[in-house]
């Protein structure tokens, strides 16, 4: 168990900018998978679908959703700002897609269903990491694209995509970044 914890001490993502595309083994990717839906969920409601975006679906996705909807809403952007949003997803050898579709419930709120969809993107990162594959958790405009939604299976109405996990290979180490101060934004309350 003490594994776990060095781990998550010096844990660090990759960028995905920094990330090269290479192979994914199935066996992993399932490992991964699995993790992932062992994340809390209060009532057993699976508010959440994952959807595995690799291969050819990257480079498709880039074409018909990525770079059409960033040209509908950025008509002045050159050649160049289109072409790398066409090939966001290609940086990485597989992008996991984590959409929040909460479930009508009487006693269990939004809120708790839009946290497991959290903690799902955690955990899908943290057994990418652990395997070691850089990964990243990533929300960006097309997070928040009606078209991506229905893309991944979402109804824009209802629907939010919680975020993208980009697994690949390192190009290099991640360096370390600024982290809290423990005092700061930890309390304790002991009477």
């Amino acid at each position: 168990m003490k594994d776990i914890i060095n781990f998550l001490k010096v844990r660090r993502s990759v960028t995905a900018k920094n990330m090269v595309s290479s192979f994914v083994n199935d066996n992993d990717l399932n490992s991964i998978l699995s993790c992932g839906i062992r994340a809390p969920d209060h009532g057993a409601l699976t508010p959440w679908l994952l959807t595995v975006i690799r291969d050819e679906a990257r480079y498709r996705i880039g074409n018909e959703i990525l770079a059409t909807e960033f040209k509908l809403n950025n008509p002045e952007a050159s050649k160049e700002e289109i072409d790398y949003e066409r090939n966001r997803l290609t940086r990485a050898s597989v992008v996991i897609s984590v959409l929040s579709k909460p479930v009508s419930h009487p006693k269990i709120p939004l809120w708790e269903m839009e946290l497991s969809s959290g903690a799902v993107c955690e955990n899908l990162l943290i057994a990418a990491q652990s395997l070691g594959y850089a990964a990243q958790w990533l929300t960006e405009w097309y997070s928040y694209n009606e078209a991506m939604i229905r893309e991944i299976g979402g109804d824009p109405k209802t629907d939010k995509i919680a975020g993208f996990i980009y697994i690949g290979d390192k190009e290099k180490l991640p360096i370390e970044r600024r982290r809290p101060m423990k005092e700061k934004v930890i309390n304790y309350l002991n009477k």
